[in-house]
């Protein structure tokens, strides 16, 4: 084989092995964030208690569904913005925790956001384990 064929092979394996190219699009699944969680947690996610926590104040003036609709099935709106979101339920944006970097960095913001502190493993397994169940 000469140069010249293997200079794009060699191009494509670079960029598909580059932290910020495609090989980081599509890296998980819900579920395997919420075995994840609940790992860390060590308990399983509880549906009802991450419905309840999406639906509450937390003694601010955000919740989760204030911007993202409860149940978070349709497309949301940023509560001071007024730009759209996604809907947030997997079954109804297939590409909602798909990106393990973007899940951590929304996390990051939004429990800043809702609870002016990051969210703990067992808040985050619950809430995706609400999340998981909406159909």
């Amino acid at each position: 084989m000469n140069l010249r064929n293997l200079a794009p092979a060699l191009l494509v394996t670079a960029l598909t092995a580059c932290p910020w190219g495609a090989a980081n699009a599509a890296d998980t699944t819900i579920a395997q964030q919420l075995a994840q969680w609940s790992a860390q947690a060590g308990a399983p996610g509880n549906a009802a208690r991450g419905q309840a926590f999406f639906g509450s104040k937390h003694g601010g003036e955000w919740s989760c569904a204030s911007c993202h609709g409860a149940p978070p099935t349709g497309t949301g709106k940023h509560a001071s913005t007024g730009k759209a979101i996604e809907p947030l339920a997997p079954a109804f944006n297939p590409k909602a925790f798909t990106d393990a970097a973007r899940v951590e960095k929304w996390f990051r913001r939004n429990c800043k956001d809702v609870l002016a502190r990051e969210c703990n493993a067992a808040e985050k397994a619950d809430v995706l384990a609400y999340l998981a169940g909406l159909k």
